[in-house]
């Protein structure tokens, strides 16, 4: 039997002399009426990064990338994060086992980029933030640190025509955040109904995946239509873990509480996919008025609720564990490690050395065992849900094109957690909390004008104007008390009774504060920030000879929070010959800092050297962020340069090269850890929030970086073996490094993960096949080698092959079967490596958490291999 990389090159390997005759010899059959039908998907009109409304994929100065509805349709997944991850090598978004809210909404990266340097739109308009700020500690959020974007997660994919990705910084032309590129969404207005249902469940048997979606549309008269998108998805979890060892230790010493242990007989906690389900839907529609202007209106409405497993919180610790090499000890979780105390001094005790506010040491005590025997592992739950509307109407008066919208857009997040406790409480702890919600409102009100000029050219002159307001207001609501709060038992000073009635100081105890996990929002951090921006900006395009175009553009905006920027950005395309075109654009961009970087204030967990610690996120404004240095923040600075050429042989055949620089100044992202100490306690009472040994952090402009790669493209369209048939070749090399930064606010694994943790090097092949009314298309993907050196110190992932398969066949034109998989053999990321930092347990080989591989999951996630079955009708 060959294996299945073997067979896997094979596939591959079988396609790739069909490419090469093509390019070569430019076939017969690539002329034929069939290929000519195909051919028609590169005059695709581009929308993105021109003001110009005759550019084709292949004509345009900048590289886009289109994505079809049938091609995102060949897609398993129900979120649409994972749908582009597939499919665009340069796009990159990590799976987050445990990650906090990160896990909720994943931050994705175009071109090595953060979420909030990349600008989503849909149909042309901006799409709002998401409501959460990624301050998630880890390599699960190192390319997106700090950010703040967009959450695609919202969008049904059925409800998407296509998908353009502008590769190009665009700042001057759609404003802040578009410093990677733009990705615009454009939705669906065609008329008739669409109904699909999609089963699939992991080749290990979990992971059971529901889908069912709708999509209707209708005319309005002859003058407008209603198209109306419907979708609901439940996804089951996974688990991809070994037991905690301190777990199986548990078991041993405690056979008659085994079976409460948490998730009991799985593992104690779980990396894996989180359970969840979600709810979305899209309206896009538009009427005409007159013949020449038209009203339209977009809604998006969504709710995600997902529920995710924490870290167990042991109740024992143990010595001397054998580990690869040697042995090592574990500690309990600091809940169960000290008893809490119950008897205060007494109040005639004060003048015998037992004050008012100390406890005495004696038997009267309370163990968290009594309510969690076997220990607890916290669920987090958050529950997305999001609006967002546009209105406006677009027409054209002579050579003049005008566009008038307006933007109102709110997304939260609401954050609450069960199975878990508030330790400083003691036995007046709840075991479930609300941690309070995040908000994220917008409006946008947009005016957008071209007007066509003869000026002797080969083409008018495309001048563009417009303006922009924009108001963004950032909210968070407090949390349950116990959920931020100290309790009575933070902090006990214990004395004990000595012989003749006086008391003697023995000791102090402190048990973490708040909700174990997870911090709500205190009231002195509750409340609205908000911040209002104008822009104007102006270009020109044009053919100054049949060969030769050039662009021009320029922007201002101003900010009332920090002041005001301007960007512009010129480009060119010059057609050398027939088949072959070089094009360039060089630009100037910037990101400002949102509300939310600038206010919010969260509390999380991680573990430092082994030890579960509280993180602190604070408000640059707040007395904690200023006790350790923070400043206001400053917008970052980008300066993009692109470099390409265009090759087009014959109508069916097209390869693309274009190489980019992006230095980006100014980073925002989020400062070292500062550890409290009892002198910083107190100086600064307010840090009693992270307690003792906790960890403080706030934003900050803290490192530049530089960004170079390439993309290449090259396509082949044609009849094959008597079908049409589409090769499709798409290749990224992308390399981040940080020429400047402030040790104070990265550190070398964070610049190693910046430049690293998403491949160097990524490629898909794809191949797609039809003839009456059957379909085939086979995608192979190749990842490099990766590494995530905040998490897994020394450690280099090695580069996977992935290959995805989707067969269907039509019947009688409406009914359409589908079967296929995704990660057909069943390709896993690396293992953990057993390292200094990372001690493999001989019990389970595992880490001391029960990783197996790695919580961010690598380029393409460590669930394995997924099967799946889909039913489409449509009319």
């Amino acid at each position: 039997m060959q294996s299945p990389t073997l067979t896997r090159l094979l596939l591959a390997g079988s396609a790739l002399p069909m490419l090469a005759l093509a390019l070569a010899a430019a076939p017969a059959a690539a002329q034929t009426a069939a290929a000519e039908e195909t051919a028609g998907e590169e005059k695709v009109i581009v929308v993105v990064g021109t003001r110009r409304t005759d550019r084709s994929i292949l004509d345009t100065a900048s590289p886009v990338d289109v994505v079809g509805a049938a091609e995102l349709a060949t897609q398993p997944a129900s979120n649409v994060l994972d749908v582009i991850k597939a499919l665009v090598p340069s796009f990159y978004v990590g799976q987050n086992a445990i990650s906090d809210a990160s896990t909720f909404v994943r931050a994705p990266s175009l071109r090595g980029l953060s979420a909030d340097e990349v600008l989503v739109q849909l149909n042309g308009k901006r799409l709002n933030r998401s409501a959460l700020v990624q301050v998630f500690t880890g390599g699960d959020t190192a390319l997106s640190f700090g950010s703040q974007g967009a959450d695609v997660s919202t969008i049904p994919s059925l409800a998407i025509g296509s998908l353009q990705i502008l590769r190009d910084g665009a700042t001057a032309q759609y404003g802040s955040d578009a410093i990677a590129g733009v990705m615009n969404y454009g939705l669906r207005e065609d008329t008739g109904l669409e109904v699909v249902a999609r089963y699939g469940q992991f080749y290990r048997g979990d992971g059971e995946s529901y889908q069912i979606a709708a999509n209707a549309g209708f005319k309005l008269g002859d003058r407008g239509f209603v198209n109306l998108t419907g979708e609901y998805t439940d996804d089951a979890g996974t688990v991809r873990n070994a037991t905690r060892p301190i777990a199986l230790i548990f078991a041993q010493q405690n056979p008659g509480l085994a079976n409460q242990l948490p998730n009991f007989p799985g593992p104690v906690q779980i990396y894996g996919s989180s359970p969840g389900y979600a709810t979305r839907f899209l309206l896009n529609s538009a009427y005409e008025l007159t013949p020449e202007a038209k009203l339209y209106f977009i809604a998006n409405y969504s709710r995600l609720k997902a529920d995710q497993s924490f870290n167990y919180r042991s109740p024992i610790g143990a010595t001397n564990v054998p580990v690869v090499g040697g042995t090592t000890n574990i500690n309990p979780n600091a809940a169960f490690a000290t008893p809490i105390y119950l008897t205060p001094c007494p109040a005639s005790a004060a003048s015998a050395g037992c004050p008012a506010g100390g406890f005495v040491k004696d038997n009267n005590i309370y163990n968290f065992t009594s309510l969690y025997p076997a220990g607890f592992t916290p669920r987090f739950v958050g529950v997305t849900e999001q609006y967002f509307g546009v209105l406006g109407i677009k027409g054209k008066s002579g050579d003049l094109t005008y566009d008038l919208s307006g933007t109102i857009a709110r997304n939260s997040i609401n954050l609450s957690m069960y199975s878990s406790i508030s330790p400083s409480f003691g036995r007046q702890s709840q075991t479930s909390f609300e941690f309070g919600k995040l908000i994220q409102e917008e409006q946008n009100l947009n005016a957008d004008f071209t007007y066509a000029v003869e000026a002797g050219l080969a083409s008018p002159i495309t001048l563009s104007w417009g303006g922009e307001f924009r108001r963004e207001t950032y909210t968070q609501t407090a949390g349950d008390v116990q959920s931020y709060a100290a309790g009575p038992f933070a902090v006990q000073n214990l004395y004990t009774l000595q012989a003749g009635g006086t008391y003697l100081f023995d000791s102090q105890v402190t048990k973490p504060v708040g909700a174990s996990g997870y911090g709500g929002t205190s009231p002195t951090f509750a409340g609205s920030r908000s911040q209002q921006s104008y822009a104007i900006y102006a270009g020109a395009e044009t053919d100054v000879t049949d060969t030769f175009s050039l662009g021009a553009m320029g922007r201002f905006e101003r900010y009332n929070t920090f002041g005001s920027a301007f960007v512009a950005k010129g480009n060119f395309r010059w057609e050398v010959a027939d088949m072959f075109a070089i094009r360039g654009t060089a630009g100037t961009g910037f990101h400002a800092p949102s509300p939310g970087q600038n206010n919010t204030a969260i509390l999380t967990t991680t573990f430092v050297a082994g030890d579960q610690v509280q993180v602190g996120t604070y408000p640059v404004t707040s007395n904690i962020a200023q006790y350790y240095g923070g400043q206001s923040l400053r917008p970052e600075r980008s300066t993009n340069f692109g470099l390409g050429f265009v090759l087009t042989p014959s109508d069916a055949v097209s390869l693309t090269v274009d190489a980019y620089s992006i230095k980006v100044t100014n980073r925002i992202g989020i400062s070292q850890n500062f550890f409290v100490t009892a002198a910083d306690l107190a100086a600064e009472p307010a840090l009693q929030a992270v307690g003792l040994g906790g960890a403080v952090n706030y934003f900050t402009n803290g490192f530049d970086t530089r960004t170079r790669g390439v993309d290449v493209v090259g396509t082949w369209r044609g009849d094959l073996a008597g079908g049409r048939t589409n090769l499709t070749f798409a290749y990224n090399y992308n390399k981040s490094t940080v020429p400047r930064f402030d040790p104070n606010v990265i550190g070398a694994a964070q610049i190693i993960n910046i430049g690293n943790l998403a491949p160097n090097h990524r490629a898909n092949f794809t191949a797609t096949w039809q003839k009456d009314g059957f379909a085939l298309t086979l995608r192979e993907a190749y990842y490099g080698s990766w590494r995530e050196e905040v998490g897994y110190p020394g450690q280099k992932f090695g580069a996977r092959l992935t290959t995805d398969i989707d067969v269907s066949y039509t019947i009688q034109e409406h009914y359409t079967l589908s079967v296929g998989a995704s990660n057909l053999f069943n390709t896993y990321p690396d293992r953990v490596a057993n390292s200094p930092d990372n001690r493999i347990f001989t019990s389970t080989n595992s880490l001391g958490d029960g990783q197996i591989y790695p919580n961010a999951g690598g380029p393409f996630g460590f669930n394995g291999g997924l099967w799946y079955a889909r039913i489409r009708v449509k009319y």
